[in-house]
């Protein structure tokens, strides 16, 4: 028996028996749920971290996902085969290893690799015979064999002999009760068979499903066109509510009708713009990548600069709303809002989740604030806005109390994110002008006694 099929047997082996030990590099929203899943299902599971205070607030048990089981990470720590540390040599330990990184845009719009090339030189310091590495992170296709495989390779080992390489892209849905981790099926690729399979069979270990395809190259496409799809759909919705606004037609009662059509129709929503770490980026990498290729995706280009205006345009929605209410045309002067008082309910990108991550609703508070009005918010995930991030200039603020007093302070209150957890009867009967931008009251069945409600 070769060298490469040795390493191949003898991790396959590990891997039925549970004894493969993991390390996941990245806790965030996809690297601690997927590292929680392994260990849920039988391996000893490192989770990798350069944050101190995230890797602290791990090994205590602390529920840092608010939408994780209640005490699902204590219970880990607590088995003894699962914790977190910031020591890169604990690489060298695992037989399996996962890069779960951010991989965001530039300022120009571009792919930033940074992190993904960090967590690979690292890697690659530690590499050792027989290991498996998988790249979760969203790429474009291409990029584990033309951008991680060479890193790795820097040293003597060569991908599909020594280790072998694949990649999976993460299929994470924040706050989703119906799917999770284990639940969702699993794309895997690689480039060379030996590689393909133990990818396979790791993750056929750890969810219900694993769909294999035939390069890394193919499994980095399915992402990118996965998020590209809902960008367009999402474009398409609020192009759709624009226009049949403009037809005195109501877009919700239309989407729940075409919904009942058993084929040929799938319902997306309207609503404030997009966010989160995917479907603003995940096209924008397809794109360049298409650019690079010689080709292009101008109907992805057009759904991405139509999403991009959407919280510019709801906020000058919003202004000619609250200036037609007090009988007078829009001034002339640069901030027609001046005076108002705004209320945003939600500055989470979603629903249930403690996430701002390129929110529409943080953009819209800039855009109406820039209009002149005084906008404050609610949000029961950010009691605070921390420091750094996307939005610095907007560190400190503090979520305002919800009460029948504080809402008699506002002009409006506009729900952005439809968290399950605001009093939104409370908000009917007592805010003078609500803007629901996610069809909330209709939803749930409540009436607006105390003003009048727009769904914008």
């Amino acid at each position: 028996m070769n060298i490469e099929a040795s390493h191949h047997q003898s991790l396959r082996q590990l891997i039925a028996t549970r004894k493969a030990r993991v390390a996941v590099v990245g806790l965030g929203y996809v690297g601690l749920p997927l590292a929680l899943t392994a260990h849920d299902e039988g391996f000893d599971t490192t989770g990798i971290d350069l944050d101190p205070e995230r890797v602290n607030k791990v090994n205590q048990g602390d529920q840092v996902i608010s939408y994780l089981a209640p005490g699902r990470i204590a219970r880990a720590v607590d088995s003894g085969r699962f914790r977190a540390t910031q020591d890169s040599a604990a690489l060298a330990e695992a037989d399996i290893v996962l890069i779960c990184v951010p991989t965001p845009l530039t300022e120009a719009q571009e792919p930033d690799m940074r992190y993904v090339t960090a967590a690979a030189e690292t890697i690659a310091r530690h590499l050792r015979p027989g290991q498996l590495v998988v790249l979760e992170s969203s790429v474009w296709p291409g990029a584990t064999s033309t951008l991680v495989r060479p890193i790795l390779e820097t040293g003597a080992l060569r991908a599909g002999a020594d280790f072998f390489l694949g990649f999976s892209p993460e299929r994470e849905d924040p706050g989703n009760d119906k799917f999770d981790t284990h639940t969702i099926p699993k794309v895997v690729g690689a480039d060379d068979p030996l590689s393909l399979q133990l990818v396979e069979d790791f993750y056929r270990a750890i969810v219900t499903q694993a769909v294999p395809v035939s390069s890394a190259a193919t499994a980095e496409a399915v992402k990118l066109v996965e998020n590209s799809f809902r960008t367009v759909n999402i474009a398409l919705v609020n192009e759709l509510k624009t226009a049949l606004e403009a037809m005195d037609v109501d877009v919700w009662e239309v989407i729940q009708a075409a919904s009942t059509k058993p084929f040929g129709f799938m319902p997306f929503y309207p609503g404030p713009g997009i966010g989160g770490a995917c479907i603003p980026v995940s096209p924008a990498y397809l794109s360049w990548r298409a650019i690079e290729a010689g080709s292009a995706t101008p109907i992805i280009d057009l759904a991405r600069t139509s999403n991009d205006a959407v919280p510019a345009a709801l906020a000058a929605r919003i202004a000619t709303e609250l200036i037609a209410r007090n009988g007078s045309s829009a001034p002339a002067e640069s901030q027609p809002l001046a005076g108002y008082k705004i209320l945003l309910m939600g500055i989470a990108y979603k629903r249930d989740v403690e996430d701002t991550r390129r929110s529409p609703a943080l953009v819209l508070l800039g855009e109406l604030e820039r209009l002149g009005a005084e906008v404050d918010y609610h949000d029961p995930y950010f009691p605070r806005l921390p420091e750094g991030g996307e939005f610095p200039t907007l560190a400190g603020r503090q979520s305002v109390a919800l009460t029948a007093e504080s809402l008699g302070r506002y002009e409006a209150v506009a729900i952005i994110t439809d968290h399950s957890a605001p009093d939104y009867d409370l908000i009917a009967r007592e805010a003078a002008l609500i803007f629901d931008t996610r069809n909330v009251f209709e939803k749930a069945g409540i009436k607006v006694t105390g003003g009048r409600l727009v769904k914008v």
